[in-house]
């Protein structure tokens, strides 16, 4: 690829990022600025997330079979002879001027989610050196490891089309786009007031961190069901396939190494192997829902956690929702988004959760009375 297409790349990301910037170039004070820089960032990583779950799920991941561009070039409309050439071959193959548009779209929207990250690490640099070290909104750590975060999310968005959609690479590629949300949630966190969180409340921090991790494994299970279109493996609910364990081949649906559709040996994936895929993230579904339930249950008696608390109640039931209605209504396209969607709140939502429990301020003891208003004990 040429300079002048890697410059028309990143021209188009550029202006797309543009947008973001003039709504932020609207706050009052630098302060608020960032801070408004920062939740836009989030947003738009929150809608690259959308969209990645519509790229994959309508199959346009190899719409563009080359990275960053599109047969070499900075858009599909300069490389129609391609396209129009495999089209042609295959009418319903990976490559059609639909998948093209939204795989493209979708590294733009890359591309400018990357230029939003620098703009807050230049700020959160300049600031920084500028206010002798003090301004700790400022503070600068944290943007930087974005950077480096979001360079190594663009490897393996390049190896997820170069490798041609190796589950265990797009699984990955899911994970890091949900990693990068959370840290920027984190990030946001930082800059907001809070309320007080009682020492009750704080007691959460164990649970609370146990109650991400258990989010991440189940997200990590589903991105491996829609990586592996494994979605409607189960065609029935609560059983599967009519029974409550179906015959299953874990070894060959939890290899990781494999190519798509395939086992490790090459051979063509059995059905046993999507049902054990589609089977083990349902069941687990429900060991999180019964556990973010409870640690909700829990928040909810505090005044600081009380609202993030009420949000994951109802974003869990959009999710527990949307992932029936996907089996219910044949997987929808529109319901597989929004549930992707909905994964991506829970992550924001307990990031909020986690940063409030460890960093709120801390809520006003009840003071003891004085001795002489102490009843006497015989």
């Amino acid at each position: 690829m040429n300079a002048t297409t890697l410059i028309q790349l990143g021209l188009t990301g550029l202006v797309v990022a543009l947008i973001p910037l003039a709504l932020v170039s609207r706050a009052q004070g630098v302060a608020n600025k960032y801070r408004k820089l920062v939740w836009v960032t989030l947003f738009f990583t929150f809608d690259l997330i959308m969209f990645g779950a519509f790229t994959r799920l309508t199959d346009s991941g190899l719409g563009c079979p080359d990275w960053p561009g599109c047969y070499s070039h900075a858009n599909p409309l300069l490389a129609h002879e391609h396209i129009n050439a495999a089209q042609e071959a295959m009418p319903f193959g990976p490559v059609t001027w639909a998948k093209a548009w939204i795989e493209m779209i979708h590294r733009y929207f890359a591309m400018a989610v990357g230029f939003l990250i620098i703009v807050l690490m230049v700020t959160g640099w300049r600031r920084w050196i500028r206010s002798g070290r003090t301004e700790l909104q400022f503070r600068p750590w944290f943007p930087t490891a974005l950077l480096g975060f979001v360079c190594l999310q663009g490897a393996f968005g390049a190896w997820t089309v170069t490798m041609k959609l190796q589950p265990v690479i797009v699984t990955i590629h899911l994970l890091l786009g949900l990693t990068l949300l959370a840290m920027l949630a984190w990030l946001g966190a930082r800059q907001e007031t809070h309320v007080p969180v009682s020492a009750a409340g704080r007691a959460l921090i164990v649970p609370a961190t146990i109650g991400a991790a258990l989010l991440a494994l189940q997200i990590a299970l589903g991105g491996w069901v829609s990586t592996n279109y494994a979605a409607l493996a189960c065609s029935d609910f609560p059983l599967c396939n009519g029974q409550l364990v179906p015959q299953m081949d874990f070894e060959h649906g939890f290899t990781l190494w494999r190519h798509l559709g395939m086992t490790s040996a090459g051979d063509y994936l059995p059905v046993e192997a999507l049902t054990a895929i589609h089977w083990v993230h349902r069941s687990f579904a429900f060991v999180v829902i019964l556990y973010v339930v409870w640690l909700a249950h829990r928040a909810l008696r505090d005044e600081g956690l009380r609202k993030t608390a009420r949000w994951m109640l109802i974003v869990l039931g959009l999710q527990l929702c949307t992932g029936l209605a996907t089996i219910y209504l044949n997987w929808p396209l529109a319901i597989a988004v929004v549930h992707n969607g909905g994964a991506a709140l829970l992550v924001i939502l307990m990031v909020m959760l986690n940063y409030k429990v460890r960093y709120a301020p801390s809520g006003l003891a009840v003071a003891a009375p004085p001795a002489s208003a102490r009843p006497v004990t015989p």
